[in-house]
Parts: structure tokens; sequence; C-alpha cells
């Protein structure tokens, strides 16, 4: 037993025991349960199937004594002789076409078949590789396959069902056999090595199963070849991928990388490792074609390995949904079809080399293409890269925010001094507070305004992961509270987090904008896995948390060198010298983070701001109050805003100029200086504000 080869040690001896093939085994059992059998078949399909020993188990069960069956006893004289390691019956007949499909072969087989058998029921004749036969022979033998006697039957196996006489073919039952699902396959193949007792590596066998191609004899015979060579340690990844003669992972990883990052150094550094490897760079390139297909795939269905659409190993597949999420669908699918193109384009190259490198070429330069995918494919790099960090940093100004209809209670805005012009502070009992600001539009409660020092969301990348937040960590001591007199006697003071480092420390999370700016220019690859799958998760003065979004991103940043970028990075632009950890935190840092010890920002968290308390409410609607005597009016120059036009005293028109609403908070304040300035004609305001001379003014008159 030990010297037979793996597919003829484990053939299968009942239906039961062949894989993939139930839309031929069933109907076939069934036939034998209701004692229906023909008495010719042609059993047709791809090499290594199972067909000829489908027709051994066919002879098997007609044979049988308590046949005919759809299950052999096994334990009968023609059980035994059939058996996998049987001497074989005299009555069952196995011919090879290739060899005696001529005329005279057909004539000798007529002949003969008309004899009985000699112990079983029936004389059965196997004709392999029948597609063989040439016409000659197989209408030599169109009379008795036609009309038999009653002991002879007649299975027909080949591969090429259509070179079979149609004579032939319409005097038989056709059961088409197909190549075995490659999940099956695996299956198969783990329990042989198990009843072998061999430690197999999990990368092996689908590697296995793809050098098989669906076969159940090739890949038999592969793993045969594995298990023969194996060491101490069994099969090894790196074993299988040097003996079949497949593409490392490493290499596929490093081109797939360098395409994400648009790093032409990096892709044709992994062309010559590929042809000083001694790599075929045909070879090269389908696997790349199938890693592609894999990302596509992983990029629409998230989940393609639970639901068998991927055929990998776990870690294989966390590497691949990392590599996925930086790319955008155009780009994965202009990629794939550039490199199918080029598979396609070196067959019969005389410099394979050179193809390569070309299909480097095209994928890294989508702009050198004025086609709809490779434009597609530069607007999803432009929407990945986003804008700059500084910029996603710094806050936003109230008009960037559009005005939109509150879903929760809304702190009430107040008045504040036009933000580039500066003016005396105001003074009495009913001046605003020093610190007060308006409230953005829409903004949830809690949130402080741009500048006053509470921390602001960072601008979101289009397509790109949530990210920690960037903002300053507080309000510094330049910013602190007024106290005295020149609050109102009703408001109290703000109570705001210690969210403020403490003096001489370095806030992580102010930083990370900068930091990532400064990866950006060292390596775009590390930039864009740290922008869209990581954010910081915590830091504790020493040591700087990362966290990502899944393990596959957070293994991508270890194997691909990305943390000695990073760490360069810090200690060239920052002065620092950070342990790096990371983590796997789904919740893309909005989750509430907890110090161990307090809300401190030396700690592994900040506590959120608390919302500034709510200003005297405003006037319910937009006409000009009466000016207040007590309020004492203020030199500072009036906000441009909606209500100055309304105004503006102008002679009367049949119709009034349209005005556009601007998003700033149209409600004057009882202290609004221009309430006594509405008096001014439209030349003062201009020459006023503007600093120009009016020349000629047309009226709707």
């Amino acid at each position: 037993m030990s010297s037979l080869a793996l597919y003829r040690r484990y053939r299968p001896e009942s239906f039961a025991e062949v894989i993939g093939q139930e839309h031929v085994t069933d109907p076939l059992q069934q036939a034998l349960r209701n004692n229906r059998v023909n008495h010719a078949y042609l059993f047709s399909g791809p090499r290594g199937c199972g067909k000829t020993t489908s027709a051994r188990i066919l002879a098997r069960c007609l044979n049988c004594e308590q046949g005919p069956t759809p299950d052999p006893c096994g334990t009968c004289q023609s059980c035994r002789d059939l058996a996998r390691n049987g001497p074989g019956s005299i009555d069952v007949i196995e011919i090879d076409a290739a060899s005696h499909g001529g005329v005279d072969d057909a004539r000798d087989l007529r002949e003969k078949a008309f004899f009985g058998p000699a112990s079983s029921r029936y004389k059965i004749y196997i004709i392999d590789e029948a597609h063989m036969v040439t016409s000659a022979g197989f209408n030599a033998l169109l009379k008795v396959v036609e009309e038999p006697p009653e002991h002879l039957k007649f299975i027909f196996a080949t591969t090429e069902p259509e070179k079979v006489i149609g004579t032939i073919r319409s005097r038989t039952h056709h059961y088409p056999f197909r190549l075995v699902p490659p999940g099956t396959l695996r299956e198969y193949l783990a329990e042989v090595c198990g009843k072998e007792g061999s430690r197999v590596e999990d990368g092996v066998l689908p590697l296995v199963v793809r050098a098989g191609a669906g076969s159940v004899r090739d890949s038999m015979s592969v793993m045969d070849q594995l298990l023969a060579g194996a060491g101490e340690d069994g099969v090894t990844y790196a074993m299988a991928t040097a003996l079949l003669g497949y593409t490392d992972g490493s290499l596929l990883d490093s081109v797939v990388d360098a395409f994400a990052a648009g790093d032409g150094a990096a892709a044709f550094e992994v062309v010559d490792r590929v042809v000083e490897g001694g790599n075929d760079p045909r070879r090269f390139v389908a696997d790349l074609l199938e890693r592609l297909r894999d990302l596509v795939i992983l990029a629409a269905v998230p989940d393609a390995a639970e639901k068998g659409l991927i055929d990998a190993p776990a870690d294989l597949v966390e590497r691949m949904q990392a590599q996925a999420s930086v790319f955008g669908a155009a780009e994965l699918s202009r990629a794939a079809d550039l490199v199918n193109e080029g598979l396609t384009e070196m067959r019969g190259a005389t410099s394979p080399r050179l193809q390569l490198e070309l299909i480097c070429a095209r994928v890294l330069l989508p702009a050198a293409y004025d086609d709809e995918r490779s434009t597609l494919a530069r607007l999803e790099r432009l929407e990945r890269s986003g804008p700059p960090a500084q910029a996603a940093a710094a806050p936003l100004a109230p008009q960037a925010y559009a005005p939109a209809q509150p879903q929760v209670p809304q702190p009430p805005p107040a008045p504040a001094p036009a933000p580039q012009q500066s003016a005396p502070p105001a003074s009495g009992p009913d001046a605003p507070p020093a610190d007060a600001a308006p409230a953005r539009p829409g903004a949830w409660p809690g949130s402080a305004p741009p500048g006053s020092g509470a921390p602001a969301p960072a601008a979101r990348r289009p397509g790109g992961w949530p990210t920690a937040g960037a903002g300053p960590a507080g309000p510094g001591p330049q910013q602190a509270e007024p106290q005295g007199p020149g609050r109102p006697q009703g408001q109290a003071q703000p109570q705001t987090a210690p969210a403020t480092p403490p003096p001489g420390a370095v806030d992580a999370r102010a930083l990370w904008p900068n930091v990532l700016e400064a990866v950006k220019n060292r390596r775009r690859f590390t930039w864009i896995l740290l922008s869209q799958n990581a954010h910081v998760a915590g830091f504790d003065g020493t040591t700087l948390q990362l966290g990502f979004l899944n393990a596959g991103a957070r293994d991508n940043f270890a194997s691909s060198g990305s943390e000695d970028v990073l760490k360069q990075a810090l200690s060239e632009e920052f002065q620092v010298s950070w342990k790096i950890e990371t983590v796997i935190d789904a919740s893309g840092g909005q989750g509430p983070a907890t110090p161990p010890g307090g809300g401190g920002g030396g700690g592994w968290g900040q506590a959120p701001a608390q919302p500034r308390p709510a200003a005297p409410a405003p006037a319910p609607a937009p006409a000009p109050p009466q000016p207040v005597p007590a309020a004492p009016p203020t030199p500072a120059p009036a906000p441009q805003g909606p209500s100055a036009p309304q105004r503006e005293q102008r002679p009367p028109a049949p119709e009034p100029p349209r005005r556009t609403t601007s998003i700033e908070d149209d409600i004057p304040e009882e202290d609004d200086p221009d309430l006594d300035e509405s008096a001014l004609s439209g030349h003062d305001l201009i020459m006023r504000e503007l600093g120009a001379t009016v020349v000629e003014e047309y009226t709707n008159e």
C-alpha cells in the first residue's frame, strides 16, 4: 500500500465515496434501485474527475451477488475481484481505445462479446479514451452496441464526447462529469493528509487545489509529490511555492502596495526581484491577476471569504482586505484589465521582462490615458489623498457650515465682533463676555465654536475611514475666561474638562495631522495606510498607541516596514523617540476613551469639552428693535449680515432688489451697533466700509 500513488491508494470503491459528482452518482444509484439499467453508457468530462472509477464502481454494482445494487457488499467474489487492489475479473474487460481503436480491434471485440460471462451476471466492456476509436471502428461496433445480448453492457469513457459518432451517442445514456469545486477538493485533500499523518500548512492546500485545476487525480499527484519531499516540519508554504512555481505572497503584496501608493520605484524593484529570483514573468503576471481578482471581489463583497468566493487562508484574507481598503473600485478594475491585457500580449513575447515592466507602468500612470476608466482612477486617487493635513486639522469657519434643521435643542447664539478687526472691550453690566462666540448653525449641543480652543473635528477625506480628532486639546493660558465685573451677573463660570496636557508634554492627537504630512513626504503607501486605516488610540508620553480597523491593516503596517517610516518621521521632524504600539480598534476612534487616571492630556485619552453656558436669548423676530439707552454703542464695525440692507433707507421702488441669504445668524441683538447707524445712507456706508467713492447710482424707477 505504501508504494502505491495516492490517487490509487484512495480510489473510491462506491458511489458514496466519489466527490463532486453528485449529479451523476445519484441518478445512477436510483437507476440501480429501480433495476432500470441501460445496456450502454457514455461518461464524459475533464481528466481525473472519476469517469473510469465510476465505470468500475458501476460494474461492481451490477455483478455483486446482491445486485444490481447501489451499495456493493464488498464480500462476494465479484466485489473482491473488482476492489481497489483486487486482481480483476475476467468478465469485466477494460480496453484502451488509444491503442485498440482500429476496425480490426472492433471486429475482435464484436466476436468475443457474444460469449457469456464466466462467473458473473454481466460481461462488461469499459472502453477508455473512446474518442480515439476511428469512425470505421465505431461503425464496426454499431450493431452490437445497438442490439447487444442480455448479458452484455458497454461503458464508454472519454474527454471529448463530440468525437464519438452520433450513431453511438444516440444509443447510450450520457452522463457528463464536471471539475470538482475547490472547496470540496480542499476538504478531501485535508482528509487524505490526516489519514497519512502528515503536517501541512494552511496556505499549501489552496496552492495544490489551484495546481490540480479541479482534477482529483492531478491534485492527488501534486499532493503526493509534496508529501514525498516533506521534512520534519511537514509541507511548508515556502516549499510548495518553490516546487510548484507559484509566486511568493510577499512579492504580490509588495507590488500591490506599490500600485496603491503610486510608487514606481518599489514596483520596478519587485520586477527585478522576480526576474533575478528565476521566477517566470508570465506566471507572476497570472498570479498578480489572480490577486487583483480577489481584491475586486473583496472590495465589492467584504465577507467573500465566508461565502466561499475566495479560497485563501485567514491571514491572507485579512491582508487582502487591508489592501482592498486603500484602493478604489475603478482603480482595481482598471489594474485588473491592464494586467489581463498584458498577460495576453505576453504569449509568444520575446522579452517577458519588458512586457512586465510595461504592465506596471500602465497601471501606475493613469494620467497618461484619457479613457473613462483612467479618469475615474485619477479621481479616486484625488479623493483618497484628500486635503492637506494642516487644512484638515484647522477649525472650520462658520460660513463652511450650511444651515440645517436641528435635531436636538441648540444653545442660542451670542453676538461677537468681526474677527478681522479689533475693538476696545465694552464695559458695563450689559456688555457681552469676552469669550462669547456665535454657535454654528446646525451644530450639536456642547460642540465648541471655532476659535474657542476646544477640540474641533478634523475634516474627513472623501472615501476615507473616520479618524481621531486632531484639533487643539483645550484653551491655553492666553484664552482664560475673564473674571470680575465684565461678566453678566446671572451667568456661571464655564466648566471645562482638564483636556490640556501637562506643561512640557506633547499632545499626540493634536500632532497627528502633522505626523501624517511628514510620513506622506517619505512614503505614500505608509501615509495611505495610516490616514485611512489608523487613528491615535492613546498616548502616555512615551508610547504612541495606534488603533487599526482590522487585523489585516495592522499586519500590513507591521510587515511593510511602515513602522520604521513612522519612527523616522517622528525622530527627524519632531525630535521625539516614541514607542509604537498597535491595537485593533474597529470603532475608528469614535468611541469614548477613558484614561486610566483621569482626563489629562498625558493619559490614554481626552475628556470631551463641556458646552459653554447659554447666552441671553435673542429677539424672536428679525425686525429692528428699539435702541436700548442702557447699552452704550461700541465703535466696532457692524457685521455684514442680511439685516444691514433691511435697515438701509432708500427711495421707494416698485420692486425691491433681491437679496441673497447669508448663512450667518440674521437676528439682531439689543446691543447691535448697527441699530444706531440705520439712518446712514448707501453712499456713507460704502465709503465707510469699503473706502470707495460712488460714481453713479442706478435705481429701479
